[in-house]
C-alpha cells in the first residue's frame, strides 16, 4: 500500500475561482475563450501564468499587464502570453505540493478545470484539503494513476517517461524542458537523458521489430 501511494497521479479538478487576480483581469477586458498552460512560482510569493486565448484578442488586454507575449500561433489561431498575480491560492497550493499544472481550461464565468500530476496520494489529498479549507469546494472530476504495463520498459523509464508525456515534454512546442523535468523528478540531468534516451530506444526496438 505504501508504494502504491508513492505513484504519481494525474488529477483535475473543477474550481470557481473568483480570487485570482488574473481571471479577474481577463473577465474585466471582455476575453471569453481562454485557458492556462503553465504556473510557476516566482520569488515574493507571486505565481506566473502562462495563457493562450485568441490572436485576435490579445490586444483587448493592456500591455502592462503582461510579463511576456508570445506571436500567434498559425496553427490554430492563438497567442500566448505571461502574466503575474499575488492572488492564486490554487496555482499556489499546487505548486507548494510538489505538483505540476498540465493545463487549465475556462468553462464559464470563474470556473475553471484544473489538470496537474501530483507526485504521490498523499500530495493529491493535500491539495484537495488545503483548497477546501479555503473554501474553494474543488470537485474531483478525474484521478488516473500511473499504472506499470511491465511489458517492454523497465520501471524507472516507464515512471519517468509517463510524467514526461502528461508534463508535456513532447509537445510541440515544449511545455517543460530537460533541464525543468530533472529539477521536477529530482534526477541529475545526466540521468534523465541516459533513461529517456535508453527508454525511447526500447520503445522503437519493440516497435520496429513486431
Amino acid at each position: 500500500m505504501e508504494q502504491e501511494e508513492d505513484e504519481p497521479y494525474q488529477i483535475t479538478l473543477e474550481i470557481v475561482n473568483k480570487r485570482c487576480k488574473g481571471l479577474r483581469m481577463l473577465k474585466v477586458s471582455g476575453i471569453q475563450q481562454y485557458s492556462l498552460s503553465d504556473v510557476r512560482g516566482l520569488p515574493g510569493g507571486l505565481t506566473r501564468h502562462l495563457i493562450r486565448i485568441p490572436s485576435k484578442e490579445i490586444v483587448e488586454i493592456p500591455e502592462n499587464m503582461f510579463t511576456k507575449i508570445r506571436s500567434g500561433d498559425k496553427f490554430d489561431g492563438r497567442a500566448s502570453a505571461w502574466f503575474d498575480s499575488d492572488g492564486c491560492d490554487v496555482c499556489k497550493t499546487i505548486l507548494s505540493n510538489n505538483s505540476f499544472l498540465i493545463s487549465g481550461r475556462h468553462v464559464e464565468g470563474y470556473t475553471i478545470l484544473y489538470s496537474f500530476v501530483a507526485p504521490s496520494f498523499k500530495a493529491f489529498k493535500n491539495i484537495v484539503s488545503t483548497l477546501d479549507a479555503t473554501g474553494l469546494k474543488p470537485r474531483i472530476l478525474e484521478v488516473g494513476k500511473f499504472r506499470r504495463k511491465g511489458k517492454i520498459l523497465t520501471e524507472k523509464q516507464e515512471r519517468v517517461l509517463w510524467l514526461a508525456l502528461k508534463m508535456g515534454f513532447f509537445e510541440f512546442p515544449r511545455k517543460i524542458n530537460m533541464l525543468e523535468l530533472s529539477r521536477r523528478l529530482g534526477v541529475a540531468l545526466s540521468t534523465l537523458s541516459e533513461i529517456t534516451r535508453r527508454g525511447i530506444r526500447r520503445l522503437l526496438e519493440d516497435h520496429f521489430e513486431t
